[in-house]
């Protein structure tokens, strides 16, 4: 499952280019992807226009302006490609060859026709979906309504993180940054980056966090999401920006995949574990079972 760097990724190619297009019709290949009634979708969708594309976590909303919303799981294998009458062609999602090939193809699970361009929602695995949802109603999606706060919205403070994370005291701080309802977007790749910054060991239980140690994790969250993001997200995940291109986030990855390579910060060994059921990679040797006062500024 993508996180949050790669659906920003997707979600700001995709504000550039569907912004301003009129729904004129559907196609519905996999009824499983697309479970809403045809009724809703002729009111609601057929006919309006696309105001935005915005992002919540590893959701993406495209936004139409009858105050109605498609909401969008990319889930392990959706794409979202973009073709229009003129030639131009972007995608985004898993890279397969359905970002470039004949659309649509065997993979293609719903088509929405626009004003002069179409979208097609292709899903290999069939975990994807779409659903059209009252704009006011996202809110109270169940799964909506349990995910934390933004990391990189700046309402995020160290305050509110320090909140958040406690509440979970007794949990290892790896468990608890992977908890969606603790934090929104955050997964395995950039977890894992943010305590090799930190100089946090990933099974350290947050009660034994002192407040520099957090402050020093909160800044490094923030600073590797926003990494990811300028780097196109990940060449790990099966997800490419708008464009259809890769991220190359682990081409500067310090821990994420690199067992056995020298760590750059203090030469140790990098290793990897198992830590609430992930594999895990982290330094032994900077990354203490122990609380540490370290200026974060010498470990990015």
């Amino acid at each position: 499952m993508p996180e949050l760097p790669e659906v920003e990724t997707v979600k700001r190619g995709l504000q550039k280019r569907l912004v301003g297009h009129c729904v004129l019709s559907y196609e519905i290949l996999r009824d499983k992807s697309f479970p809403n009634s045809p009724e809703s979708a002729k009111q609601f969708m057929v006919g309006a226009k696309i105001t935005s594309v915005k992002r919540r976590a590893k959701l993406l909303f495209i936004n139409l302006n009858s105050d109605y919303s498609l909401v969008i799981h990319l889930k392990m294998t959706g794409q979202l490609v973009y073709r229009s009458s003129k030639g131009q062609r972007f995608g985004a999602g898993h890279p397969s060859d359905s970002l470039v090939g004949s659309l649509p193809d065997r993979s293609t699970r719903v088509i929405i026709h626009l004003d002069g361009a179409d979208i097609f929602f292709n899903d290999q695995r069939v975990f994807g979906w779409i659903k059209l949802i009252p704009t006011d109603e996202i809110s109270n999606m169940e799964f909506v309504k349990k995910l934390g706060p933004e990391p990189l919205e700046k309402e995020f403070t160290e305050e509110i993180f320090n909140k958040q994370i406690k509440r979970r005291k007794r949990s290892r701080v790896k468990a608890v940054l992977l908890d969606q309802s603790v934090l929104a977007g955050m997964g395995n790749i950039y977890t894992d980056e943010a305590l090799w910054s930190a100089q946090i060991h990933p099974e350290r239980r947050i009660e034994d966090l002192n407040i520099d140690e957090v402050g020093r994790l909160h800044k490094a969250i923030i600073a590797v999401l926003n990494i990811g993001i300028d780097k196109g997200g990940s060449t790990d995940r099966n997800y490419v920006d708008a464009e259809g291109r890769k991220g190359n986030y682990l081409d500067f990855a310090n821990v994420f995949r690199q067992e056995g390579q020298q760590c750059h910060r203090c030469g140790g060994e990098i290793i990897k574990i198992r830590v609430a059921g992930r594999g895990t990679h982290l330094c032994p040797q900077c990354q203490s079972n122990k609380a540490q006062a370290i200026s974060f500024d010498n470990h990015s």
